[in-house]
């Protein structure tokens, strides 16, 4: 038996904020917050940087308190309808070490939410140009592409019609329709809290690691 990073807490946590979700709950229970939510958190961040390198040495796992992988609590409301000031949920960032704003290379996000924990990889929302190098790489080198999506069920946005440039009678449409080339692995909240979690996290990254990587070759990174 591994060690265990979370607790039974960090789900109640999460829960009752999301029923408290204002200023004064918050500032009370902060830190509660602090022990059984962000710093166990901060502590697997650590360990589990050791473990990616596993999978890939371009993929950044970043254990700083602030401006690392942990996402901050507080929610950007500047556009949003929904003025909620903090997130019900966990969300740790993993991207491509050669990830910019011009370069939207295929990275790792692990949520940790009650009921609704999972590790995510894939290239979200890729740009114009990130996006036409995947579709190009999925026409192209179609029998690459079917070996990297085996056994894993794609998720994300489609389009109704074929990409410019593309026909419907193309053997991969479907695949070059997709505006995302997302894929995830769930875990229970139980599976969260267990000391086996560091490796089982650590067998879906590589489970996911032929998708995105992939993903960083057909934009001319490396994995």
């Amino acid at each position: 038996m591994g060690k265990a990073y979370f607790t039974p807490d960090m789900f109640q946590f999460l829960k009752q904020i999301k029923r408290n979700n204002r200023r004064e709950w918050f500032l009370k229970n902060r830190e509660r917050y602090e022990e059984s939510v962000r710093q166990p958190c901060l502590r697997f961040l650590t360990d589990f940087g050791f473990r990616m390198r596993e999978v890939s040495p371009w993929i950044v796992v970043n254990a700083k308190p602030h401006g690392g992988s942990l996402m901050r609590i507080y929610r950007d409301m500047r556009f949003s309808p929904d003025k909620s000031p903090y997130k019900s949920y966990v969300g740790m960032n993993f991207p491509h070490a050669s990830a910019s704003e011009d370069v939207h290379g295929a990275g790792y996000f692990l949520q940790l939410n009650p009921g609704t924990s999972l590790l995510a990889a894939g290239a979200w929302h890729p740009d114009r140009r990130s996006l036409a190098k995947i579709r190009d790489a999925v026409a192209w080198k179609a029998a690459d592409w079917e070996k990297a999506k085996r056994s894993i069920e794609l998720e994300g946005g489609t389009l109704t019609r074929p990409p410019r440039g593309y026909s419907e009678d193309h053997p991969m449409i479907e695949d070059l329709k997709r505006q995302d080339f997302v894929a995830s692995i769930e875990f229970t909240d139980a599976q969260v809290c267990d000391g086996r979690f560091m490796n089982e996290v650590t067998a879906a990254a590589k489970k996911l690691a032929p998708l995105a990587g992939f993903l960083a070759r057909a934009q001319g990174l490396q994995f």
